[in-house]
């Protein structure tokens, strides 16, 4: 529903010059006194190897919980997107931009560290070239947050007939309003979710899988 409502689907269409779709969404649980930091990336180091070819998408971080630099809130380096795509290596599990290329960025000054400090229901756009990382929960405060992501219609991921991601699908938009007025919580029919087994952005043991 976040998805299609005028003002998120509307104003990434704005950002990103085009007609856009609905690429992925996400819940995002940080439990209090947990691990869960995330290193130094850019979404479209994944994106890129998942077939699309140009970095005409974005993302919608919205806040369900208050973050800060206590509860592990995301970082972002403002600008970096201008530096274009960074080959992004696994360590463990994870997808990171490449540590030496983060080490020459930083070392440079050339963008401010900004932590992304929100109250409840703030929100924030950002590029997929943006870097930005997490860090460990530390508080005794939970934090949560949705990120909605978004594709141009021009830039459907390659091959077609085998990707594991949303091809293109226009979006149904509703009105801002929608979402208050919303009744259905539980119906997942026409809903797709992405298989760890076929998603080449995360790496996880085959014997982890729930068969």
């Amino acid at each position: 529903m976040i998805a299609r409502m005028e003002k998120t689907a509307g104003f990434m269409g704005k950002l990103l010059g085009g007609e856009v779709y609905h690429y992925s969404s996400k819940l995002i649980q940080k439990e209090p006194h947990t691990g869960g930091q995330f290193k130094w990336h850019q979404d479209y180091g994944y994106w890129y190897k998942s077939g699309c070819l140009f970095p005409d998408m974005g993302s919608l971080y919205i806040a369900i919980d208050k973050t800060d630099t206590e509860n592990g809130c995301m970082q972002v380096m403002s600008g970096s997107h201008k530096l274009g795509r960074i080959d992004h290596t696994f360590v463990g599990g994870q997808q990171g931009a490449e540590a030496e290329r983060v080490n020459q960025i930083g070392s440079r000054a050339l963008f401010d560290l900004v932590p992304l400090e929100l109250n409840e229901g703030d929100a924030c756009f950002f590029h997929c070239n943006l870097l930005h990382c997490s860090g460990q929960n530390n508080s005794a405060r939970r934090r949560w947050a949705i990120i909605t992501s978004y594709n141009r219609a021009s830039n459907n991921p390659i091959p077609e007939e085998s990707h594991p991601w949303p091809l293109y699908t226009p979006i149904q938009t509703v009105p801002d309003d929608a979402l208050l007025r919303c009744e259905n919580f539980t119906d997942l029919r026409g809903k797709a979710f992405v298989d760890p087994a076929t998603d080449k952005t995360v790496k996880v043991e085959p014997n982890s899988l729930q068969k």
